[in-house]
């Protein structure tokens, strides 16, 4: 008995799985071939180029070379033009879907290659290849589902335009997402701070923890984290204390009115040896500023030359220490907050009775 299955006689049925199936094995087995070569390659070699091939080559799924075999195989049946046609455009959908993988992988791979290389030496690569990531490998997917659907016979023109007025729609209903999405980006390209960075915002200091698509989070300085929206971020005004190289300190000491001019005279020069006297500062200047409520009021300015607070602060008491042992010495009595005040009605009956 002769039977037909489909318009296709059993034999025919039969040849058609046989290359199907020899050409899925011939496939699965050159994909095999390939990665082992590669493989053996990219451990003889320093380049990143063949690891990624290796990857993307590994992203290559099984149901897609299974899927090119029985499209292979069906051309030996006799089927309609119709059944033809849906053939080649699944064929070509499964296609575009296993290259778009393989866009994804070799994105995905190679920005981790980019992050790990450069996080020792510029930690905003995290930030950076998460937001950037995200947007290539989006963008990956999103082309390549439009040209599915082309394949399918939509008209992606249409399409196109009918999400460009929805998308100006959920602009507008999420403009504050958006800006803080577009505050975000900013932030990864313009690299005002990165993670790791000590930054001041109007009141609030802290250390930079997490940057995100949205918010940004600082870890303050009593424990606490901050989260600041990216867009009010960006709208404030910034002090990254990290990538401060000196500090310029200015400080000021006064003096008693009793002391004599040549101690005036001579404060200047303490100043300077004092501060010249320390490693860490570089001596800038200092002078008789001005005549206080209660003292002789000196300015002093001098370079510390690393930003590190700590060591400030050590080069500073160290100055202070100085100064309160060599004016003992000179005799110079550092002033005192208080006011003396006469009065000539009390002073000219006191000098009336002598």
């Amino acid at each position: 008995m002769h039977y037909i299955i489909f318009g296709n006689d059993p034999v025919a049925w039969a040849i058609a799985l046989a290359i199907a199936a020899a050409v899925s094995t011939v496939l699965y087995t050159v994909k095999g071939l390939v990665i082992r070569r590669l493989q053996r390659f990219a451990a003889a070699t320093a380049t990143y180029l063949d690891d990624l091939a290796v990857k993307i080559l590994s992203a290559t799924n099984s149901l897609f070379i299974l899927l090119m075999g029985l499209y292979v195989g069906s051309h030996w049946l006799a089927l309609p033009d119709k059944s033809e046609a849906l053939l080649t455009r699944l064929a070509i959908a499964t296609l575009l879907l296993q290259v778009a993988r393989w866009g994804d992988v070799g994105v995905n791979g190679w920005l981790h290659h980019y992050r790990t290389r450069r996080s020792v030496h510029d930690v905003a690569s995290t930030t950076s290849t998460a937001a950037l990531g995200f947007v290539a490998r989006l963008a990956v997917w999103l082309i390549f589902v439009l040209m599915i659907l082309d394949n399918f016979g939509v008209n992606i023109t249409t399409l196109v335009a009918s999400l460009g007025i929805g998308g100006i729609a959920v602009a507008l209903a999420l403009q504050k997402v958006l800006g803080d999405l577009f505050s975000s980006l900013s932030i990864v390209l313009d690299k005002p701070f990165v993670i790791g960075d000590f930054i001041a915002v109007d009141d609030i200091s802290g250390t930079v923890e997490y940057v995100g698509l949205k918010t940004t989070r600082i870890r303050g300085l009593g424990g606490e984290q901050v989260v600041f929206s990216n867009s009010d971020l960006l709208g404030s005004r910034i002090h990254n204390y990290k990538r401060m190289e000196t500090r310029r300190i200015v400080f000021g000491i006064g003096v008693a009115y009793e002391i004599s001019k040549e101690q005036v005279r001579a404060i200047p020069a303490i100043l300077r040896e004092v501060v010249q006297a320390q490693p860490q500062a570089q001596f800038d200047r200092a002078h008789f500023k001005a005549y206080g409520a209660s003292s002789l009021d000196f300015e002093i300015v001098y370079i510390v030359k690393t930003s590190e607070y700590a060591v400030y602060m050590d080069v500073q008491q160290a100055i202070n220490v100085a100064l309160f042992e060599r004016f003992a010495e000179e005799g110079i009595p550092f002033a005192y907050p208080t006011q003396t005040v006469y009065l000539a009605r009390a002073q000219a009956a006191a000098d009336r009775k002598e």
